[in-house]
């Protein structure tokens, strides 16, 4: 609890009853600070598979009349990652399993229209989809 205490030059001062032990970051608030990491991560990795996704859909139908739309959308989302992106969060990324992802949500057929052969593999490094003029 705290409570005010006249000092000898007519200011006031705080003071806290509670015991110092009580004054550390409490669990909750460490938990917290985690839980907000975590949800920064997810951010940049969700803004990153649907950028693959985007760019899988312009290389395997790239006739189609939304090829600029679904590359408009792919620069978005990687500056969406790049905004929330940290370096520290380089050793969480997996970028084979973000790639692997958005190879899972690809339509099998576009009106009707298979799609082009596109890498098994993600033929971008995390560097390349963070840097800012990745096209």
């Amino acid at each position: 609890m705290a409570r005010k205490k006249a000092s000898n030059r007519g200011s006031t001062q705080l003071t806290l009853d509670a015991p110092p032990e009580a004054l550390a970051p409490s669990r909750t608030l460490v938990e917290e600070v985690e839980a907000v990491g975590r949800s920064e991560l997810h951010a940049v990795q969700s803004h990153l598979i649907l950028a693959l996704l985007h760019d899988l859909k312009a290389e395997a139908w790239p006739l189609s009349r939304d090829v600029e739309h679904w590359r408009a959308e792919a620069r978005g989302h990687r500056d969406d990652a790049r905004r929330h992106y940290t370096p520290s969060m380089a050793q969480r990324i997996d970028v084979g399993k973000l790639y692997r992802q958005a190879r899972h949500r690809m339509p099998t057929t576009l009106d009707g229209t298979l799609p082009l052969p596109v890498p098994d593999a993600c033929p971008v490094s995390l560097a390349e989809m963070l840097d800012e003029d990745t096209e």
